[in-house]
């Protein structure tokens, strides 16, 4: 009936132990790719280990101690004066001293160690996301990526100090506890000895399930937090349809899954602790039987019976710590993995060998038979498209959704690399120029632009980030929000909130606008800029827009396209492709596609 229950229990919590490549990785994989990182800490770490050394002996000196004690006061009392006594205190004093001194060392910087190499995780962790795809993020979900970043590697500082320690200590006890008692007694050892392997393997088996149950659950904590990141950032809309019994149903479920794999990973915990203290009282019966008819033999004398047991009873206690360590040892295990799962993640979109940097652009593009289409989509989003745009032209894009129209601006600052053909910035390949020289010359406006928590200055800043304030206001003036920031509490220091949610949706856009004109790219791609706005707020931010497009070369992505009837060209963009293109009164008197998606606009207005 249990194994039934345990069977059924992980049915319901499975989930693939693999990375996205497929790759499950052992336990000596995992420490050889982790060891490297202790190398700029290899005196910190020698120094731990040898204090742990010292600690260790320390510890080893007490059966030695009371074994000379003991058959110095049964074969020769005489011997055993109060100076003797003394001396033996005082040495063992300095000992408890040292051990003291080698401790409180481990304590406080050894886990300062592992906190620093948390660190420098963390800090190629983050570095490394910098570089991954959009292709990446829109597989990936923001709470597991959180819980991988704080969390696991929390977990990593506590493996990194406590790991190194605990095996040497162990190995040290274990090595130096064999050596002396064999010279005590040898078949007493031998017979002792004899049950550390098989005890070893069952150590080995639950650990193996035990590794694979912290993985599970570390995987559902990042469900949590990502159906928690879900929920609040869309609390409104949460509460406007009333919905907050379904999310608190999705969090049960979630809650109840995390709690189904913590039952399965006690489960082997339990098992594991029950299987070391089972054999612990084993290791102490034989001890106990063998060492008691040794001695009855006259094989081994009380004093040397004495250390024997201290001894076995410090064995012991190294077993067990290593048996504590064992959960520690698994959640480490576990975040070095999760780390290594995302590290391994190669991005896709990186600088050519041979790629230069952008100097001089006056903002020519050309697309040259480009075909475009995602990885998990059957068909092309973009198939053979020309097109050439002179320096300074104002492009604006139409069409039914779903033709393609954003990701083929996505296209120009390689935020996905076409799938064949080529896209050319003054006559240069985008692939060969180097990416972060490429988006430094293009300015993007969406139609959802992200504001972040902070103040309206470091948001503008982010265009340029070193910008005087002179500059800062000169841009917020010229995006037309000057005013607006002005009146707010503490002007361009006030703190907007979370994706900005202090503001109204026209304060963020300009906002965002104001941040663009800091950059001041000569390519300008607007996304739908206005769609989201009411007819006050996109006049405003209409006119930004407009001052903004000056002298640069603009591509307008509209769905109202009363907007974009100056523009120097509007392409019509269907799945076959770019099926019109032309001036506003081009397209209207050619009656086409164009003409009637104007009159669906104006019909609808």
């Amino acid at each position: 009936m249990l194994k039934a229950a345990k069977k059924n229990l992980i049915e319901r919590t499975r989930y693939p132990l693999t990375d996205s490549h497929g790759r499950t990785r052992s336990t000596r994989e995992l420490l050889r790719r982790f060891v490297p990182y202790f190398r700029p800490y290899l005196p910190v770490l020698i120094f731990d280990l040898f204090c742990a050394a010292l600690t260790t002996i320390c510890e080893l000196a007490l059966p030695v101690i009371v074994r000379y004690v003991t058959n110095l006061a049964q074969y020769n009392l005489s011997a055993l004066t109060v100076s003797v006594i003394v001396r033996i205190g005082l040495l063992y004093l300095v000992l408890r001293i040292i051990d003291t001194a080698g401790a409180y060392f481990m304590a406080n910087i050894g886990h300062v160690m592992g906190a620093r190499i948390e660190t420098d995780m963390r800090r190629e962790l983050f570095a490394h996301l910098q570089t991954l795809s959009f292709r990446y993020y829109a597989n990936a979900k923001v709470g597991q990526l959180m819980a991988r970043i704080t969390s696991d590697l929390f977990d990593v500082t506590e493996f990194a100090h406590h790991c190194p320690e605990e095996f040497f200590i162990a190995g040290v006890k274990i090595a130096v506890s064999f050596v002396i008692l064999l010279s005590v007694n040898v078949p007493l050892t031998l017979v002792t000895f004899a049950v550390l392997p098989i005890m070893l393997l069952c150590c080995y088996k639950f650990n193996r399930r035990m590794r694979e149950t912290f993985k599970e659950s570390r995987w559902q904590v990042g469900e949590i937090n990502a159906q928690v990141e879900d929920s609040l950032l869309g609390i409104r809309v949460v509460k406007s349809f009333a919905q907050e019994e379904t999310e608190q149903q999705k969090f049960d479920e979630g809650n109840r899954r995390w709690l189904a794999l913590k039952k399965l990973n006690y489960f082997w915990m339990g098992g594991f602790q029950a299987t070391t203290r089972g054999f612990d009282g084993l290791m102490n019966l034989v001890v106990l039987v063998c060492g008691s008819l040794f001695l009855l033999r006259g094989a081994i004398v009380p004093g040397d019976f004495v250390a024997y047991l201290l001894y076995v009873q410090t064995l012991l206690t190294s077993i067990r710590r290593i048996v504590e360590f064992a959960e520690q040892f698994q959640r480490g295990m576990t975040g070095i993995d999760r780390f290594l799962e995302i590290m391994d993640e190669q991005p896709d979109i990186t600088d050519s060998p041979h790629a230069i940097p952008c100097e001089h652009v006056r903002g020519e593009i050309d697309f040259d038979d480009v075909s475009f289409s995602y990885e998990d989509d059957a068909g092309e989003v973009l198939g053979h498209i020309n097109l050439h745009v002179d320096a300074g032209q104002n492009i604006a894009i139409v069409g039914p959704s779903g033709g393609g129209k954003t990701t083929l601006c996505n296209l120009i600052p390689r935020f996905y690399d076409v799938t064949s053909g080529s896209v050319r910035l003054d006559g240069t390949d985008v692939r060969d120029l180097q990416l972060h020289s490429l988006r430094s010359h293009i300015g993007v406006v969406q139609q959802d632009n992200y504001l972040f928590s902070g103040t309206v200055l470091h948001n503008i800043e982010y265009g340029r980030p070193g910008a005087s304030r002179e500059d800062i206001i000169r841009a917020a003036k010229l995006a037309g929000a000057h005013e607006f920031i002005s009146a707010l509490p503490n002007g361009y220091d006030t703190f907007i909130g979370e994706r900005g949610v202090k503001l109204s949706g026209g304060q963020k856009q300009r906002i965002s606008i104001a941040r663009v004109f800091l950059k001041d790219p000569p390519v300008l791609i607007l996304d739908e800029a206005t769609s989201a706005l009411d007819n006050e707020s996109e006049r405003i931010v209409q006119q930004s827009l407009d001052t903004l497009a000056r002298g640069r070369t603009v591509f307008t992505i509209a769905h109202r396209l009363t907007t974009i009837r100056g523009a120097d060209r509007i392409l019509v963009l269907t799945a076959d492709g770019i099926a019109e293109q032309g001036t506003h009164d081009e397209l209207i008197a050619k009656g086409g596609i164009y003409k009637e998606l104007y009159s669906m606009y104006s019909d609808m207005r």
